[in-house]
């Protein structure tokens, strides 16, 4: 059965959608408002916020400062080679970045590939605790992001990443 719940965030309302299990849920997706292909309510989904209450938990502590690596099971989905990206997404520490080309040098993708990788990034169902907004392009600019650039800004200012500009 699928389960869902919001919860509010400095980013807006996340939409959480998960795979109900004995113990909680696996997460299946995390999104936010206007995010580009972002999944809606469907019927017979039923809102089960007690379901996501460590993902909750973990959500907040980050957003909080308090926490710099999440422990959520995911439910797989994708193709190989977007599970591939996405792992290697995971890996990618708190409080720094990476390039597309390095990226794409550390998993074997060829450079007429790094379209194709940028693709799979984008169709990660999973932002935020799948860490798609720590990869920028090799300029330092911050391409792409489906819940959209100044969130992408955001989620890097928070983590250090980016400095805050003084007004």
């Amino acid at each position: 059965m699928t389960a869902f719940t919001t919860i509010d965030s400095p980013l807006g309302e996340l939409l959480l959608v998960g795979e109900e299990t004995r113990d909680g849920v696996t997460l299946t997706s995390l999104s936010m408002p206007g995010q580009r292909n972002a999944p809606t309510v469907r019927t017979g989904w039923r809102r089960e916020p007690d379901r996501f209450a460590d993902i909750t938990r973990q959500l907040t502590a980050y957003f909080a400062g308090e926490l710099t690596e999440f422990d959520i099971e995911f439910t797989p989905g994708g193709t190989d080679f977007q599970q591939r990206v996405w792992h290697a997404l995971e890996e990618i520490p708190y409080g720094t970045s990476t390039t597309y080309g390095v990226l794409a040098e550390r998993l074997g993708v060829p450079r007429e590939r790094i379209q194709a990788l940028g693709a799979a990034i984008g169709a990660n169902p999973l932002l935020l605790v799948r860490p798609c907004h720590r990869v920028i392009g090799a300029d330092g600019r911050l391409r792409g992001y489906a819940g959209g650039v100044a969130r992408k800004v955001q989620l890097l200012t928070h983590e250090g990443v980016l400095q805050s500009t003084l007004l």
